[in-house]
Parts: C-alpha cells; structure tokens; sequence
C-alpha cells in the first residue's frame, strides 16, 4: 500500500513539475512579444489597426484580432487573443451587435480601456436605408469614409492622452476627390455592401451589391433584379475582394460581359505605420479608378 501511495504521489510531483516548467517557458516567449516600454492597443480588425497605428505612431504597439479569411460577424477569439485584451491599455471595436464575441471578451474590463468604434459622436452615416445591414444595424464600414478616419484617430488619442492630429490631410483628401471626380456618375457592381461610406466620403454613386453587408447570399429574385438593375444602370465593372471566393461574382461579370477590378477595403496589404491610412485611401481611390480607366 505504501509503495502505491508513493507512486502515486511520484506522478502527482512529476505532473506538478511539468505544469511550472510549461509556464515558465512560455511566459519569457509572451514578455518578448510585450514590450512593456510601449502601450498596447488592440483593435478587431484590420482598418482599425491601420488608423490606430496613423493615430498613435510609435507610442504605441498595435496589434488586431481578425484575420483575412474572417468577417466581423464570425470573428473568433483564440486563448492568444483573449490573453493580448487582457493586456492591452486599450481595446478598439467597432460595436457590441457588430462583434458579440469581442464586446463578451471586454465587458469585465474597465469602460477607458474600451474604445467602441460606432458608439463615437459626430460619426457619420447615411440614414437611407440601402445604409443598414441586413440584421437593420448601421453599415458598419465606417473607415471607408474620411472624414470618420480622422474621428476615429483622434478619439484613440484623447483616450491615450496622445497630441491629437489628423491622420489624413484635408489636402490629401481633396487631391483624392479631384482624382475620382470624373467618375462621381458612373456606375459599378460590388461583391458585397461596403461601400457606402467610400462612396459618401467621396460624392461617388452608390454601387449595386451582389451580397449584403455581412457577405450573405441573396435569393434568386434579387440576384434577378440586380441583373435587371445592372443593365439599365450601364454597370463598368464588378469589384470584388480579397477575402471572398467570388464564383457568384464571376459568374454575374461573365452574364454582364464586364470585367472583374480587385479592391481591398480590409486594407490586407496595407503596412502599420505613420502614413498608413492616407496609404491606404489612396490605394482603394487607384483601385476604384481602374474600372473606369
């Protein structure tokens, strides 16, 4: 009986040293990713990112949660994830309907480590209802739009207590407009519906949209009337993502005769850096011109 008591208590010692050797190992991997010199800013996605990072400048290391094969709507929280919230100075999303698993994640945190994107004042937004999602939320792309970069920036850097200034000029932004000005009439064709606020931003016409805002499908009676609607709109093109597998938007190019123009509004290849939103707006405008061009 001793001898079984002793083996036992043998794993239980062994199983105990196993357990602080693991923690102790990955604790050092976990201090070198954290540079604790730097505030940490999170933030869900990309876009966010890339204002945060414009906003903050090297005050700041900012990391985002949401990969490029996700949408916001089915964005998933690994235990790394769950582990930078948890150390972040501040979290940055965009809303709590938007991305449930996310506002769970940092509901226990307190309110000024909490940026929450759509519950900003003075953000703009369309109040036609081609704006709302189809679950009737407000299109959630808010930074397609410029002037909300520039709200979104400064709002990051009241609550970091960093120098405000905008990050993208407003003579940039008017050197963007006279770029698509000739283009402000013309139609286009969009994988899904996310480009109110570009086109609002810019005094664009609002495309037609072959998904709904969260990329859904829609019925064969819409796809119907989009065909019809596309034909008598003179549509130039269809705009489609990164992201997305695009065989609904293939096939409607094909049915139109019109050509496909690749367009990135997730920023994927967009770098962090100072300059990173004006970069970024001004890759979206040269790739929103490349389908009248």
């Amino acid at each position: 009986m001793k001898k079984i008591h002793y083996n036992i208590f043998a794993i239980l010692a062994l199983f105990s040293a196993l357990n602080t050797t693991g923690a102790s190992s990955e604790s050092p991997r976990y201090s070198e990713s954290l540079d604790t010199s730097q505030l940490l800013v999170v933030t869900t996605n990309k876009p966010l990112a890339i204002i945060a990072r414009a906003a903050l400048g090297n005050s700041a290391r900012v990391e985002f949660l949401q990969s490029a094969s996700q949408s916001v709507h089915d964005l998933t929280l690994s235990i790394s994830s769950l582990g930078k919230i948890q150390k972040a100075q501040l979290v940055v999303l965009l809303g709590d309907e938007v991305e449930p698993r996310v506002a769970k994640a940092v509901s226990t945190l307190p309110k000024h480590r909490v940026l929450r994107v759509l519950d900003l004042p003075f953000l703009r937004f369309d109040t036609e209802s081609k704006q709302l999602s189809h679950d009737h939320q407000r299109d959630p792309h808010v930074w397609l739009d410029p002037q909300n970069g520039n709200l979104i920036g400064r709002a990051i850097q009241d609550r970091l207590g960093v120098r405000g200034q905008d990050i993208i000029r407003d003579v940039e932004v008017t050197r963007l407009r006279s770029i698509l000005a000739p283009y402000v009439k013309r139609r286009y064709l969009t994988h899904h519906d996310a480009f109110g606020h570009f086109a609002r931003g810019f005094g664009l016409a609002s495309g037609l949209s072959i998904r709904d805002a969260s990329g859904g499908q829609k019925g064969a009676k819409s796809q119907y009337l989009l065909r019809k609607d596309a034909l008598a709109n003179t549509v130039e093109c269809v705009f489609v993502e990164p992201q997305y597998a695009n065989k609904d938007a293939q096939g409607i190019a094909a049915t139109l005769n019109l050509p496909i123009i690749s367009i990135d509004p997730q920023g994927t290849s967009q770098p962090l850096r100072d300059e990173g939103y004006e970069q970024f707006m001004q890759r979206l405008v040269a790739q929103f011109s490349a389908c009248f061009s």
